[in-house]
């Protein structure tokens, strides 16, 4: 069934600025946070200024690819440059990965060697982080409803924001119970987050880069519907994928004896209006001239 995106209606331009914005506020938190981390002897402070670094490079390739994917289509990419931006999104969630598990391995080695650490310095900055955090969040959860891209970065800043909570919660509970461990196993947690949430969401990104069907689509109900059409009397050779996260394109041969315009416009209206199809190419083949022991998904 066709698949609705209840796009929320922003400007290139606005959408731009507040990417930009969101940079900044990212770029300077994570200096705070490094020094703060340094100065206070808190590997979680240090964690979660990582995450928020990788937060504003996140934004970066994001807004590159926000520029990159509105080129038009040309001789060169005749797809048009939108994929730029499923391909920043495997870049953030791949980062996002290897930082996760850079990570697990600093808090091991800190739970073998506790450092102290000054509880007070590690909870204020993490309070800025925060609000910094949710600043950013806001900036952009409207625009990650329609892009995968700016949703890798917006998971980026989400991780980033519990990162915080949980840092607030590690600070305190030093102050309150001097109890310095509670500081890589805040670490443990914030890695497992950001790896749980980072595996989760590459998945339908790497499917897009592999040219796959939707997720949603039902491949058998597709097909019943081809081969049920008035004057089809096979299919083969069908492909479908996904071209961007919003666009499905499809191409076939179709069987038929009646290789009039007319056969061609009403499947491709009954594929969209059914499947949500929005790009069909269909090849139309006599029965005389079919292809032989042709496959009915991909070729042969």
């Amino acid at each position: 069934m066709p698949h609705d995106h209840h796009h929320h209606h922003i400007s290139p331009e606005d959408g731009d600025a507040r990417v930009a914005w969101a940079i900044a506020v990212n770029m300077g938190l994570t200096v705070l946070q490094v020094v703060g981390g340094i100065l206070s002897g808190s590997l979680a402070l240090i964690a979660d200024a990582l995450h928020n670094f990788s937060d504003a490079i996140a934004l970066i390739i994001a807004f590159a690819a926000r520029k990159i994917g509105r080129k038009p289509a040309d001789a060169s990419m005749t797809f048009g440059y939108r994929r730029a931006e499923t391909v920043a999104a495997l870049i953030n969630y791949t980062t996002l990965i290897v930082i996760g598990l850079y990570l697990l391995y600093e808090a091991t080695l800190r739970v073998w060697s506790p450092s102290p650490v000054d509880g007070w310095l590690v909870v204020w900055i993490a309070v800025a982080a925060l609000v910094v955090d949710l600043v950013t969040a806001a900036l952009t959860y409207s625009m990650s409803k329609s892009s995968m891209n700016i949703r890798a970065a917006f998971l980026h800043n989400l991780a980033d924001a519990l990162g915080s909570v949980a840092v607030i919660i590690a600070g305190t509970t030093i102050l309150l119970f001097d109890w310095p461990l509670i500081d890589p196993l805040i670490t443990f947690l914030i890695a497992g987050y950001i790896l749980w949430q980072s595996i989760r969401e590459i998945g339908p990104v790497i499917r897009v880069l592999m040219l796959g069907t939707p997720p949603q689509l039902d491949m058998e109900a597709l097909l019943s519907d081809i081969r049920d059409h008035v004057g089809v009397e096979d299919v083969h050779h069908l492909h479908v994928w996904q071209m961007e996260e919003d666009q499905t394109a499809l191409s076939a041969h179709i069987v038929t004896s009646d290789t009039s315009i007319a056969v061609r416009k009403s499947l491709k209206i009954l594929l969209k209006k059914n499947h949500g199809i929005s790009e069909i190419i269909l090849e139309l083949e006599h029965p005389s001239d079919a292809c032989v022991g042709a496959e009915t998904i991909g070729h042969a």
